[in-house]
């Protein structure tokens, strides 16, 4: 039976980047993240899959001081030293108005923009979407050398007032972006066995 990275078109080198040897971290070093860096992340994720090509992902950085501590009060108590202390923050949200941009988004069909506007089901439609974009963003963050700490340990609502109040876009996951300060991660928790996870009918 052949090794599974076998059957990887990645190398060997970039599965463990991106999958096997990746790990949320909770502690960085203090060297910054440029937005060169940042650029180059949004250059990788913006191709993810979305529905109607919505890309109803919206990311906001968190880099000043005074920002950084408006959004740590809305986190629980375990994720606040750790986002205080992050070289980067992102606010991963998504815009229910995204449907306002399918006409360029999606010009092929256009009659896309009335499947949405004004209809509840968009903001399931947008939120699932963004759910796709997430992913993408921390492969992307890990794909240029950065670990990633994701966290959904906060109140959404009060960062919405906090910074989308004039946008209206909703609060996902906050993300810490740095390299890792080498102190030593927890051990890797199990995983489930695939029989678990896959069906086959």
């Amino acid at each position: 039976m052949t090794e599974l990275h076998e059957h990887v078109a990645l190398d060997t080198t970039a599965q463990d980047l991106l999958f096997r040897e990746a790990r949320t971290v909770n502690t960085f070093s203090d060297e910054p993240v440029s937005e060169e860096q940042v650029a180059a992340i949004y250059d990788l994720i913006k191709y993810a899959p979305t529905a109607f090509n919505s890309q109803p992902l919206r990311i906001l950085l968190v880099r000043t001081p005074e920002a950084r501590e408006r959004l740590v009060e809305h986190l629980w108590d375990g994720n606040k030293a750790k986002t205080a202390g992050a070289p980067l923050v992102a606010v991963l949200a998504y815009d229910p108005e995204f449907h306002e941009h399918l006409p360029t988004q999606l010009p092929h069909f256009p009659a896309a923009q009335s499947l949405f506007k004004g209809k509840d089901h968009r903001f399931v439609e947008a939120s699932v979407s963004a759910g796709l974009q997430i992913g993408y963003f921390i492969l992307g963050v890990r794909a240029v050398g950065l670990a990633a700490g994701p966290m959904t340990g906060l109140d959404a609502e009060a960062i919405d007032k906090e910074f989308f109040a004039e946008t209206g876009y909703k609060t996902l996951v906050v993300v810490t972006i740095g390299k890792p300060d080498g102190s030593p991660a927890f051990p890797r928790s199990p995983r489930l066995e695939q029989n678990l996870v896959v069906t086959t009918v």
